[in-house]
């Protein structure tokens, strides 16, 4: 696999763990997410990528800390959107 399918697959697995939240309904406040940026015209596929780069950043946080998954600080950076976490 090249760098680039391999940054593919990462997008979707990632895309896919977003879509699984919302159709599980937990965490709640990605459905929130969602609305809100529905609400001020982001299109649904540009929200789930902008979603699945704050998922990729909290874990890519921690496994570089070595500390388990922060539900708090991935809530923080959804709210954020569409900003986007600063790069460490």
């Amino acid at each position: 696999m090249s760098e680039q399918d391999d940054e593919d697959f990462a997008q979707d697995t990632l895309s896919q763990a977003i879509e699984n939240q919302l159709e599980a309904g937990e965490p709640a406040f990605v459905q929130s997410v969602l609305n809100k940026l529905t609400l001020v015209g982001y299109e649904r596929d540009e929200i789930i990528e902008l979603m699945a780069l704050v998922l990729a950043d909290e874990i890519d946080c921690m496994l570089r800390e070595e500390r388990s998954f922060d539900l708090a600080r991935y809530e923080q950076g959804l709210r954020a959107l569409p900003e986007l976490p600063a790069q460490h």
